[in-house]
């Protein structure tokens, strides 16, 4: 018998590709106006973070990284790529205040050409690459879920770098920008209270803010100003990034507080904060999506409005609407698959693309559907059998947008007509609906009486809601950080017509068959959690819906046999992956399991000569592809 300690594992073997420089046209943010290069990162630990802050995952990836941020801050650099899709995102001071807006605290490359993305073979928004103290690329992961397996992975390159003598602890290059000081910073929906007084959600200072009837005086804020999740009187309550707020009938206001995955109740007269729904936890696939509403998970609730007898939820974070019933305190889903894209129907089957703003009338729930640049409609549909409560059914319907890759602003019939990701909506006297058309800085009207959109008002920087009061809107100008009050206008503003598609190279490949990976490696002490059956979800469908002929729809494999339809040359596949892994320990009977999950939209080209395989890298290394050197 041999006493002798065990010999430590081997460090894993890992791809040695060199990463490509880091370079964009916008320049270096939270810097000190410092130029950066990957050379000032050697001997740190590097992930970046390629995102773009119109989309609602990338955000949660920001509040995932927060904790490894701060845990491994004198070794890891976190580096933001910031990779647009809208044309307002390439705009340098639209990147400069999301990165106020959403507190990033690290270094921001503004890539507004897409040139580093390109360099790294990116494919979708929020990506993670993670470079070694040696300036080699050692992973890569698109979609969320990933905080976990990166903490393993840091602690196995510190431990590998730090015995190696290539590991430089000490504070990366982050210089936080000078504090500007407004009454209200990044005020994201405004509410008119009975009173005739309006309350705000300052999102950026996690706090509400009740202001006077002209708009502008402060009569008292409701909440520390510091992010956290904590119920209580109004000088003791914390918020997370607070979005919607809708006025109940008993006089309660609710306040979707978004980065917290809740609902807040405020009692108006008192001050006094509770939390109605959710958990503080982020909902997965897998979790229950009905139940009583404070043990039920929430994903980025947006907005949120009174209709048909219940509270409607625009859950941005997963392309839904829920349902709050504040008299049996149960939560829902209503509307929408958790896939993302624009299809109408039945609620249960309609898809949605980060629904974000809500406005009720008698017939009909108005929803600005973000990430479509879409104006959508939420209508009764006649009896159901429904949940056995004799509730109605309910079916979607579109009123301007027609998918992900098409916007711009453009008035006349809403069948042409283009949005750029509007924010919110507001119900008019006259049955029309007013469009807070976020990226184009206006305020936009759709008039379903003759099925026309106007524009009614420009040069509102970001704006993200309005309010009626007193036969006036007052407009959320977010990135103004104030109210602006405007008298509706007769007749519409006349604007040049513009439209745009998503910008992105698209990929070429072959006609007839073919192979889709999407490459899942757990990460290192995990093995895919196989205990309920399959621990991996892969569903493919395709704009247009002709261009595959065979493969569509959804199944358990991660690889599949796509066949592309005769005489189709273009077109965008949507892939959406999902894997489950847990802790490798066989004594813990109770193991940590962790979700990963992203959703792609691939634009491709069919031509002779092009690959005949499309990987996809949810977690891992592709061994067939890698970024290439620099």
């Amino acid at each position: 018998m041999n006493d002798a300690a065990p010999a430590p594992a081997p460090a894993p073997r890992r791809a040695r590709v060199r990463a490509p420089e880091l370079v964009g046209k916008g320049g270096w943010l939270n810097t000190g106006g410092k130029e950066l290069s990957l050379a000032d990162f050697r001997g740190h630990i590097v992930i970046l973070d390629f995102w773009t802050f119109c989309c609602v995952n990338c955000l949660h990836v920001l509040d995932e990284l927060r904790e490894l941020e701060e845990k491994h801050r004198d070794t890891v650099v976190i580096v933001g790529v910031h990779s647009p899709k809208f044309v307002h995102e390439a705009e340098h001071q639209a990147v400069v205040d999301a990165v106020e807006r959403y507190e990033v605290h690290h270094p921001v490359l503004d890539d507004p050409e897409l040139a580093t993305w390109k360099q790294y073979a990116v494919r979708a928004w929020p990506t993670l690459v993670v470079i070694d103290p040696e300036g080699y690329v050692v992973a890569q992961h698109a979609g969320e879920g990933h905080a976990h397996a990166l903490e393993t992975l840091v602690a196995e390159l510190e431990a590998e770098h730090g015995a190696k003598g290539t590991l430089r602890r000490g504070d990366g290059p982050y210089v936080p920008p000078e504090p500007v000081a407004t009454e209200l910073r990044f005020p994201g929906k405004a509410l008119l209270l009975p009173g005739g007084t309006f309350l705000v959600s300052d999102t950026t200072r996690h706090q509400l803010v009740e202001l006077a009837a002209d708009g502008e005086s402060v009569l008292r804020r409701i909440g520390t100003g510091e992010r956290g999740l904590v119920d209580g009187p109004a000088d003791r309550a914390r918020f997370s990034e607070p979005q919607g707020l809708a006025l109940l009938p008993d006089g309660t206001v609710v306040v979707a507080d978004t980065v917290n995955h809740a609902l807040r109740a405020l009692d108006p007269a008192t001050g006094e904060v509770r939390t109605v729904a959710g958990t503080g936890r982020q909902w997965w696939q897998g979790s229950p999506a009905a139940g009583p509403a404070r043990e039920v998970d929430l994903s980025s609730p947006w907005d949120v409005a009174w209709f048909a007898d219940r509270l409607w939820i625009a859950m941005a974070g997963v392309h839904q609407l829920w349902t709050y019933d504040p008299a049996d305190g149960t939560v829902r889903a209503a509307a929408g698959t958790t896939n993302e894209g624009l299809v109408d129907g039945p609620a249960e089957q309609a898809w949605f693309a980060q629904p974000s703003g809500l406005a009720a009338t008698e017939e009909r729930l108005w929803v600005a559907d973000s990430e479509t640049s879409a104006v959508r409609s939420v209508e009764r549909d006649g009896e159901s059998e429904g949940d056995g409560e004799g509730a109605r059914g309910f079916v979607v319907r579109t009123a301007v947008g027609t998918g992900l890759f098409d916007f711009g602003h453009r008035d006349g019939p809403a069948g042409q007509a283009l949005l750029q990701h509007p924010l919110g909506v507001t119900a008019l006297p006259d049955g029309s609906v007013a469009v807070c058309d976020t990226y184009n800085h206006a305020l936009r009207r759709f008039d379903p009486a003759s099925g026309e959109v106007s524009t009614l008002a420009t040069d509102l920087r970001e704006p993200s809601g309005a309010v009626l009061a007193d036969g006036d809107i007052l407009v959320v100008e977010s990135a103004r950080h104030r109210l602006t009050r405007l008298r509706l206008p007769e007749e519409a503003v006349r604007v040049e017509a513009v439209a745009h598609r998503t910008q992105r190279a698209a990929t070429d490949i072959a006609p007839g068959t073919l192979r889709l990976d999407v490459v899942f490696h757990a990460p290192a002490g995990q093995k895919l959690d196989t205990r309920y059956g399959p621990s991996t979800r892969l569903l493919v469908s395709s704009t247009p819906p002709g261009l595959l002929a065979e493969g569509e729809g959804a199944g358990t494999d991660l690889a599949r046999e796509l066949v592309l339809a005769d005489g189709v040359t273009e077109g965008v596949l949507h892939v959406s992956a999902m894997a489950a892994s847990c802790d490798d320990d066989p004594s813990n009977e109770y193991p940590a399991c962790h979700v990963h999950q992203q959703d792609w939209g691939v634009p491709v080209r069919v031509i002779e000569g092009g690959a005949t395989r499309l990987p996809l890298v949810l977690a891992g290394m592709d061994a067939d592809e890698a970024p290439p050197s620099s």
